[in-house]
């Protein structure tokens, strides 16, 4: 079950998150719940598979905004990670930036 503490131990700066969200705390959870879900994450996966430096470059920002908002720290820094590179169009092995990336992400799933 989401809870504030549960988000703190994974490393989310909730006081941050949930002022972005008015202060609302339902509000704030109903968010975090959709941005795990979000398309972007299989989007950043198959343009990768694809070698679409472009696409997954529109996905990975897409994602870093939206895990930077709501404070998620620990997706946020794995995403940051892969986005400068994709930005600058370099050619290299994604695939263990993605593997951080989606492990940061279950590990948020797994508290909802």
């Amino acid at each position: 079950m989401l809870s504030m503490d549960a988000l703190k131990e994974y490393g989310v700066k909730t006081n941050q998150g949930l002022e972005r969200c008015c202060n609302m705390e339902a509000f704030y959870f109903k968010m975090i719940t959709a941005s795990v879900n979000d398309a972007n994450f299989a989007k950043l996966g198959k343009a990768l598979e694809a070698n679409d430096l472009q696409e997954a470059f529109e996905a990975a920002h897409a994602l870093k905004g939206i895990s930077g908002n709501l404070a998620l720290d620990p997706l946020y820094d794995a995403v940051c990670d892969i986005v400068e590179p994709l930005r600058n169009k370099t050619e290299m092995d994604y695939s263990e930036k993605y593997k951080k990336v989606m492990e940061a992400r279950e590990k948020l799933a797994a508290l909802i």
